[in-house]
């Protein structure tokens, strides 16, 4: 996060409430966080907050690059304050954890379309997919002995 949170939000122009720190600190505290555990986060520092006024903050803080959206296929969108380097993501497949992997390849976008059909890319979201640790350790637990999955 970033050291002062509402300097960061003044000097982009945006208004500071007790809204935006709250959503500002949620996603601090709780890397890849949704939106519901967002509002429920900030709710239980100032009280009530509808779930509206949650997308509404996290929006304005997206766009103005002090939080990133990831939505991985099949899951909601997460929000994350690491912003401003070239990560990805790895997800496991049974439980849905969700943790950062830094880029391999370099800076952004870190990879090169084929084709990009006129376009100025200027990032490459990759996430891989998996089982974590803990999954690999239950999955082996419930196999037959001599069976991997």
């Amino acid at each position: 996060m970033v050291a002062d949170p509402a300097d960061a939000l003044r000097q982009r122009g945006i208004q500071v409430t007790a809204q935006r720190l709250a959503v500002l600190r949620a996603v601090s505290s709780q890397p890849h966080i949704t939106a519901d555990a967002v509002a429920e986060a900030v709710r239980g520092e100032i009280g009530a907050i509808s779930l509206q006024s949650v997308y509404d903050a996290l929006n304005v803080l997206v766009a103005e690059k002090l939080i990133r959206r990831i939505q991985p296929a099949g899951s909601p969108a997460r929000f994350e304050d690491r912003v401003g380097d070239n990560h990805h993501h790895v997800i496991c497949r049974m439980c849905g954890r969700l943790v950062d992997v830094d880029c391999a390849a370099g800076r952004a976008p870190c990879l090169k379309a084929k084709d990009d059909s006129g376009y100025e890319i200027d990032e490459a979201e990759v996430v891989y997919w998996g089982r974590c640790p803990d999954c690999q350790r239950r999955s082996r637990k419930r196999s037959p002995k001599g069976r991997h999955p």
